[in-house]
């Protein structure tokens, strides 16, 4: 087999790092985002120097910073007329830290659960419409509750779930069902609108839910939100298990002793209760 020549590159400016690869690709964005990438790493920049690092004619990227400096994501220092990242990109990317900071503070807090409680203890997060077990304290039981890290779920028949959705407003949740529906996992998953929001009230109402065998026939859930500096549930603590554990008169303790979990984490992450 010959070797055949390598195409040609047309003369003139270098090619800019934005070439759109994929229909689905929104250029505006890509470049803003592009823009702000590469400014977090120089830490900060003049108009024509960022326009070099970014391969942009100086107005393009001038509109683009003036978009960003909008909303918060950049700003100019006057003295030096350089550009460096604002207090919204801060905003942005602390509410990442606030995930990853939650699962290292609910170490302590979710093995005591465990061991009050007896059953195991997780922590989930919410990933668009699903809940997300990122980590989980097992229980010394011999039969008991697991979820591998990185276990997705239904949100409607999860004890995680349906704390959060508790917390959400109703539009939001009305929002996020008519795009996963109801699906019946089991008989006694809430499948109908009607029985699911009935259900949300009342885990507003006492500050946990449960979850009644509504994912897996013999095992059940209690959970409760925990929240951020602003109020906002970001995830939730629960405790599982076979169903035979969670009797009448034990399931009001467990809700209790999670929603105290809950409140010390969010307490740990700074958040309010």
């Amino acid at each position: 087999m010959t070797d055949q020549p390598l195409p040609k590159r047309a003369r003139g400016r270098p090619r800019s790092a934005f070439t759109d690869t994929s229909a689905q690709t929104v250029q505006a964005l890509d470049k803003g985002l592009n823009v702000l990438g590469t400014l977090a790493r120089l830490e900060q920049a003049t108009l024509s120097d960022l326009a070099l690092a970014v391969g942009l004619p100086a107005s393009s990227l001038h509109r683009i910073l003036a978009t960003l400096e909008g909303h918060g994501f950049v700003e100019m220092e006057p003295d030096t007329q350089a550009w460096r990242i604002g207090i919204g990109a801060f905003r942005v990317g602390s509410a990442f830290l606030t995930r990853t900071n939650v699962v290292e503070a609910a170490r302590a807090p979710m093995r005591a659960l465990m061991l009050d409680t007896g059953e195991t203890a997780n922590l989930g997060l919410t990933d668009g419409d699903e809940v997300v077990f990122v980590a989980q304290v097992e229980s010394h039981a011999p039969i008991r509750a697991f979820f591998r890290p990185g276990t997705r779920g239904a949100m409607h028949c999860s004890g995680i779930g349906k704390a959060l959705m508790a917390s959400m407003p109703r539009t939001q949740v009305e929002d996020a069902l008519q795009r996963t529906g109801l699906s019946p996992f089991t008989k006694t998953t809430l499948s109908t609108p009607d029985r699911l929001f009935a259900d949300l009230e009342d885990t507003a109402r006492r500050g946990w839910s449960f979850d009644d065998q509504e994912r897996y026939e013999g095992m059940s859930c209690v959970a409760s939100v925990i929240r951020n500096n602003l109020g906002t549930a970001i995830a939730g603590v629960s405790v599982s298990g076979p169903s035979a554990r969670f009797t009448p008169d034990r399931l009001g303790a467990i809700g209790t002793r999670v929603k105290q979990a809950a409140d010390e984490i969010s307490q740990a992450i700074g958040g309010t209760i």
